[in-house]
């Protein structure tokens, strides 16, 4: 039997991942990506625009569509940065937050149950693994331009 690589397990258990979360989205009306972007919009004090894509590993233009969406849908409203008088603020509606609660409780759901199955040392060691897949990648230590340009 053929190994399989790294790299398709992290795909293939996202994917997977991923439409569990969209059929779930689907019950409250919504989607996965807005769900995640209800999530890292802080409820107090709202959150930069400019910061939130970077906060979310997301594109511009896909952001832009998804908080045009959910400014439409009444979820979100944009308030100038008093801060910064170019910059805008997100901030999550009353009906926002009631779905940002929701979408919460989906994903503390889904932790609850996958920590049920795992020990504390597999959970541990999962963590580890992301971390240095992680810090591996961030320091750009597979694909160094560098190395790959000569």
């Amino acid at each position: 039997m053929q190994e399989i690589t790294i790299d398709y397990a992290l795909r293939a258990t996202w994917q997977s991942v991923a439409r569990m979360y969209n059929e779930e989205a689907k019950k409250f009306g919504s989607t996965m990506a807005v769900g995640f972007t209800l999530l890292s919009i802080d409820p107090k004090k709202g959150t930069p625009s400019t910061s939130l894509g970077p906060k979310m590993g997301m594109e511009a233009t896909s952001l832009s569509r998804i908080l045009k969406s959910m400014e439409e849908k009444g979820l979100i409203e944009r308030r100038p940065n008093p801060d910064d008088g170019r910059g805008v603020l997100i901030y999550l509606t009353p009906f926002g937050l009631e779905k940002r609660k929701d979408s919460k409780d989906v994903v503390l759901k889904f932790n609850e149950v996958v920590k049920e199955q795992l020990s504390q040392e597999q959970l541990s060691s999962f963590f580890q693994v992301m971390d240095t897949i992680n810090h591996i990648v961030a320091e750009k230590k597979i694909f160094n331009t560098e190395t790959t340009t000569k």
